[in-house]
């Protein structure tokens, strides 16, 4: 190893969540640590994910709620959307959020490399400046949490096309009257919920019959009505042909099934791929999984001992608090002697479509598939607010409870803050409740929520 190269502890390829978190959590331990990012601190969650679509779903829910209040005696109207205002005032909070991650990182000592970070050798990374500058920093240890980026299928006009990352930063007259989106994942429905609620006729378009596989069946079903009654025109078994770009700048679509369709924006949210280009891992004959993402043990090691890697470009779920929990797993093995590999049972998540969902634990088909014998504990109603306001939303609630030990296993939920409501059921369940305990527990009245402590017959 060249003994003048800047050396450190840990070097760090990526600053989204899971980087961040471990870089800044070495360092307050006192290790030597750099971070390298060549976009924007905080990642995909910060900059193009989480942070500002939950601040969009915000916004495409007012509408509905001044429907809502006429049925409460509240006269008021929507005078119109100003996609600037919204699109304007999102992007200075994610510089704000910026600001603090930077803080986050040099606050402890951490030293940021702005550029683009790849592997020389197993302990040596290049960085090439955003600035034009080249240097090599070395490392004991490098870690890659560079992430995953959304990606368009190869169909003939689909650079017509936008994805995720773009949406956030459409110029003022580029919010659409009519938005196409493509998928059926999570990302998909939630942007559908956001076009439709801002005032675009929208159309999700899916090649399967229901949206979000892998999601409990009743829950799909369910949101997949629920998406409809609140005005999304939903395309299942469909698939594009190709996109023609037309004179007026409207995109003219044509489908597998001959039929064709004008709108204004197309949004693909058709699935990730890792974010592994450039960094040099074939060349050091670091392993990859079939899929693209980095192999690595049960504490991120990848098959080059001295190199790490976690977060999106692994594999595991595509959920910000999996990187953070996976940085402190890392750390906790690398420098404190932790020995219990990280435990990916009963993972809550949120969609935040609308109404939203909340979940955790097993669905009815992973109790199949693993021979589990089971009760359903099931309601299905219409919300106080609903009964005044005239809405047709409703709520669906799922507990799933193990039989032979009447441990419950799995709680679903769609619903008005679906994701608050679970996130403490999530607690429960990871606590080990039992289906009694939830019994013996006092609802709190009235609400929504109760519902999950009051359901006491078994689906039959």
């Amino acid at each position: 190893m060249n003994t003048e190269l800047q050396h450190f502890d840990l070097v760090v390829i990526g600053a989204g969540s899971g980087g961040v978190r471990s870089a800044r959590m070495a360092a307050a331990q006192g290790k030597k640590v750099a971070i390298i990012e060549n976009r924007y601190l905080g990642g995909t969650c910060v900059n193009v994910g989480c942070v500002p679509k939950k601040m969009f779903v915000y916004a495409s829910e007012y509408s509905e709620k001044m429907e809502e209040a006429k049925g409460f005696g509240i006269d008021g109207q929507i005078n119109g959307f100003h996609w600037p205002t919204l699109r304007d005032n999102k992007t200075n909070e994610i510089s704000r959020l910026n600001g603090i991650y930077e803080n986050l990182l040099t606050g402890p000592g951490a030293t940021i490399f702005n550029g683009t970070g790849s592997l020389v050798d197993a302990n040596t990374v290049h960085v090439q400046g955003q600035d034009g500058s080249e240097q090599d920093i070395s490392a004991e240890t490098v870690l890659i949490a560079t992430g995953s980026w959304p990606f368009k299928p190869d169909v003939p006009g689909a650079e017509h096309a936008i994805t995720s990352n773009e949406v956030f930063n459409l110029a003022d007259e580029d919010f659409p009257k009519r938005a196409l989106v493509v998928g059926a994942g999570y990302i998909a429905v939630e942007f559908a919920g956001i076009f439709n609620g801002l005032g675009a006729e929208t159309t999700l378009a899916c090649r399967k019959g229901l949206v979000l596989r892998g999601f409990d069946e009743d829950i799909r079903a369910f949101v997949q009505g629920q998406m409809q009654e609140k005005g999304v025109n939903i395309r299942p078994e469909t698939e594009i042909e190709r996109i023609e770009k037309q004179a007026d700048g409207s995109l003219l679509v044509f489908y597998t099934n001959n039929e064709q369709q004008e709108v204004d924006l197309i949004l693909y949210a058709t699935g990730r791929r890792p974010m592994t280009d450039g960094l040099n891992l074939e060349k050091l004959g670091i392993e990859l999984n079939n899929n693209g993402t980095i192999k690595v043990d049960d504490f991120f090691k990848s098959s080059l001992p001295s190199v790490y890697a976690l977060g999106d470009v692994i594999g595991t779920p595509q959920l910000t608090p999996i990187a953070l929990a996976q940085g402190m797993k890392f750390l906790a093995h690398m420098y404190h002697g932790d020995t219990v590999p990280m435990n990916y049972d009963n993972i809550p998540t949120a969609v935040f479509c609308q109404p939203n969902i909340g979940t955790v634990g097993l669905t009815e088909d992973q109790c199949k598939a693993k021979g589990i014998d089971f009760d359903v504990y099931e309601s299905n109603f219409k919300p106080l607010k609903h009964t005044i306001s005239g809405m047709n939303e409703r709520t669906l609630m799922k507990l799933i409870v193990n039989k032979a030990d009447d441990k419950v296993i799995g709680a679903h939920m769609v619903g008005h803050d679906a994701g608050e409501t679970v996130q403490g059921i999530a607690v429960a369940i990871t606590a080990g409740a039992t289906k009694a305990d939830f019994n013996a527990t006092i609802g709190i009245h009235p609400t929504s929520a109760e519902e999950f402590v009051t359901m006491r017959s078994a689906r039959s």
